[in-house]
């Protein structure tokens, strides 16, 4: 028997970088950004800026319905991280904004769009995307401590699950990392 882990997934197509982390896929299939990606991105920063404005960690997330015209699409849903202010440790960026995406298109299934988050997802959020049915993952800065869409482990592509999402990583990552960086900082002095 073949270890799944050993080979990509054929039904992804892009980059392959191979992860060394045992136990978990071995490979994240990187998809190139799109000419629009920056703008989306640009609109889940200014989500990570309101986060941090409330004293929240500042990650910022946005639902787009795909469009196969480039600079089309439209915003589903947008959320920030609210894990404080909710007393909801499940309150993250990308969570809030599917919550939302599902409850404004009124069904739990979102294929046909794409998540833009600011920071690498968590395993958490990369579950919760994988059972939405998100077509595309594009996130910012890499979480080399907890992200689970290359650097800690690839879930969003895992071949034992039954959705795989193509992923595009580092899209305004040193905008992302820089807010961040100074989040942290301040809270530390």
């Amino acid at each position: 028997m073949t270890d799944p882990f050993l080979r990509p997934d054929p039904r992804l197509e892009g980059e392959l970088r191979t992860l060394q982390h045992p136990g978990l896929p071995r490979h994240l299939v990187a998809q190139p950004p799109l000419p629009t990606d920056a703008m989306w991105m640009a609109r889940a920063l200014e989500r990570a800026r309101e986060a941090a404005l409330v004293g929240e960690v500042p990650v910022g997330a946005v639902v787009v319905e795909s469009s196969q015209v480039a600079g089309r699409g439209r915003i589903i849903a947008e959320g920030r991280n609210r894990t404080r202010q909710d007393v909801d440790p499940t309150a993250h960026a990308e969570i809030v904004a599917l919550r939302a995406a599902g409850r404004r298109l009124g069904r739990s299934r979102l294929p046909g769009t794409t998540l833009y988050v600011t920071l690498e997802p968590c395993a958490q959020c990369a579950g919760a995307a994988v059972l939405a049915r998100v077509d595309r993952l594009v996130y910012g800065a890499a979480d080399p401590k907890a992200g689970m869409a290359g650097s800690l482990g690839n879930l969003l592509q895992d071949p034992r699950l039954n959705h795989r999402i193509q992923v595009t990583p580092g899209v305004l990552a040193p905008e992302a990392g820089a807010l961040l960086t100074e989040f942290f900082r301040e809270r530390r002095s």
